[in-house]
């Protein structure tokens, strides 16, 4: 089984689905340029997976058949049924990916790099992977590091792996989900209205909603939001340092960790 093509398939196939549904309607009014911000955001993921691919080869996979082969991790010590394998590999790592996502927002340094992601001043599929090279290379090193201690199989991580990627563009897309179906996703998931908040430019809401897929880790530990300070159509998307899209072009992506404007809106409450 080529677990990479069934990745890719299925990303081209969520992009492309919600991409299309995008066109037809949305949330969220548009303040900038949609093909502009689609060729950024493309050129930004192009670059981040061929340098995972030079530095890391076959990355969370790839270290995934390498505990099981030398029989290293948590779950190589447990003899669990393979369903409750994949379900304890696939919220273990839920979570702890919420945690590394609530630090770069409250660390500093980090937040010089993660900022690029928040630097967007429109949600839509595309945002979902715009995320400067050094971060998508740490965050790469944290969940290998994972993957080592925790021992998960092959397919447990490419199962994780594909509700990442499927759920990263889910819960930035801008397409409208009527209310009583939020209502009832968000009661286990992420949703896009859900996320939304995430990106304000309102400090406060900015700290919150931190989930990428399920919503119990915000309500368990306190960073749930249910609604924002203004409505949905009207919350104004990005940082307070990158208002104008001219400081957000490729290059200024970029180098956008250099300046001291990546550090003006700092993520403390």
């Amino acid at each position: 089984m080529d677990f990479n093509q069934i990745r890719l398939g299925l990303f081209l196939g969520i992009f492309f689905l919600l991409l299309l549904l995008e066109s037809f309607v949305q949330k969220h009014p548009t303040v900038d340029s949609k093909p502009r911000r689609l060729g950024i955001n493309l050129s930004l993921t192009a670059v981040n997976v061929i340098l995972l691919r030079l530095v890391f080869g076959g990355a969370a996979v790839g270290a995934a058949y390498f505990t099981s082969e030398r029989g290293w991790g948590l779950l190589n010590y447990l003899d669990l049924p393979a369903w409750l394998e994949l379900g304890m590999t696939v919220a273990f790592l839920d979570f702890m990916i919420y945690l590394q996502h609530v630090l770069v927002h409250m660390i500093p340094f980090f937040w010089r790099f993660h900022v690029v992601h928040h630097s967007d001043l429109d949600l839509d599929v595309s945002s979902g992977f715009r995320f400067h090279p050094l971060e998508i290379l740490g965050s790469m090193l944290y969940k290998i590091g994972l993957i080592l201690a925790l021992g998960p199989s092959p397919f447990a991580v490419v199962v994780f792996e594909a509700v990442l990627n499927g759920m990263a563009q889910f819960t930035h897309s801008n397409i409208p989900l009527p209310e009583k179906l939020d209502a009832a996703l968000r009661r286990i998931f992420v949703t896009p209205d859900m996320h939304r908040i995430h990106h304000s430019v309102e400090v406060a809401e900015t700290n919150s909603n931190y989930g990428f897929n399920l919503s119990i880790w915000d309500r368990m530990l306190g960073t749930y939001i249910v609604q924002a300070k203004k409505p949905q159509p009207e919350i104004v998307i990005g940082v307070g340092a990158y208002r104008r899209p001219e400081q957000t072009t490729f290059l200024g992506l970029l180098t956008m960790p250099l300046h001291d404007t990546a550090q003006a809106d700092a993520r403390t409450q």
